[in-house]
């Protein structure tokens, strides 16, 4: 049964995977004839990252889907961690696309989101009608990667929102330099919740941690081993054929200057290698952008425009 949220014009609907958790999205209603938009937000966020996105696009008469990610927001908690990985969020999202009849769709994708949104255009030509990557890419730094292995999983709760935004402040003020302390709080109801014992806490599961500790786990063994003489470690996976899969569509890139995920070179040869590309670059901004500052919005607005 959809729950109707009085204050804003979506409703909190849910799917079921296929190994039974019930996942929670946010739907703004719209123009059916028109392309829907579908907002996947980055590893440890929800679909409240794109509240102030959404309720834009939908007050232009777009049909917009927010999806929680299994362990985060709204949505279960994973049975089996093992399954916090993309192509499991992938299959996930094909559930949610058959749940609402949507067999074409314009993607927003927010780092993690953005990763998915490229599996989906590989997974099936023709699904993703355009899209828009927000500091993602073919190319993950490794002082961003290693940042995120730092923090995900770690526990943190506080007594009150005020807290909780202050202690934003002091973990991600290089990511948002210019932030007033309003937008602290704003942030931080976007990234918590009110847990038990009244205490407010990040709002996933911190299991989301174990697939990128066993993975990590993995890579120092096959270096001990090839620095001990046996095989040489695997090369990274090459993402780049996975980003020429949104080749054939219009394409926003959205870069945050101080970003430590997506660098500025990478974010320049996405703009060469794709055919149609619209980059748009923020300064002092890190990983990763609201899509609320003005430039990426009209970028979006822009690029929605085309595919009307």
């Amino acid at each position: 049964m959809a729950i109707v949220d009085a204050h804003a014009a979506f409703e909190i609907r849910s799917w079921t995977s296929t190994d039974g958790l019930r996942l929670a999205y946010r739907a703004y209603a719209g123009d059916n004839a028109r392309l829907p938009v579908i907002c996947l937000p980055g590893l440890t966020r929800n679909g409240r990252d794109f509240e102030d996105l959404a309720a834009h696009l939908a007050a232009g008469g777009r049909r917009v889907l927010c999806p929680d990610l299994r362990g985060r927001g709204e949505s279960d908690y994973a049975r089996d961690p093992m399954t916090y990985q993309p192509p499991v969020y992938a299959q996930d999202l094909a559930g949610l696309l058959s749940a609402e009849g949507i067999t074409r769709f314009i993607a927003v994708g927010t780092s993690l989101g953005g990763i998915l949104t490229m599996m989906l255009a590989a997974g099936q030509p023709g699904l993703v009608a355009g899209a828009v990557l927000n500091d993602i890419g073919p190319v993950i730094e490794a002082d961003g990667l290693a940042r995120i292995s730092d923090y995900v999983g770690q526990g943190r709760s506080y007594l009150t929102w005020m807290h909780a935004a202050r202690g934003l402040r002091e973990t991600m003020g290089d990511i948002y330099p210019d932030f007033s302390i309003e937008d602290w709080l704003r942030l931080a109801k976007r990234l918590m919740a009110l847990g038990t014992g009244g205490r407010i806490a990040f709002d996933y599961d911190m299991k989301i941690a174990v697939p990128i500790e066993a993975a990590n786990e993995a890579k120092e063994e096959a270096e001990a081993k090839a620095r001990s003489g046996g095989d040489p470690v695997p090369p990274a996976a090459d993402l780049w054929p996975l980003f020429m899969a949104l080749a054939p569509v219009p394409l926003v890139v959205v870069h945050g200057a101080l970003s430590d995920i997506l660098s500025g070179e990478t974010a320049a040869a996405m703009a060469t290698r794709h055919p149609d590309c619209d980059l748009v670059s923020l300064p002092r901004v890190g990983h990763a952008p609201t899509l609320d500052e003005p430039e990426a919005r009209a970028a979006i607005d822009r690029l929605l425009a085309r595919l009307d």
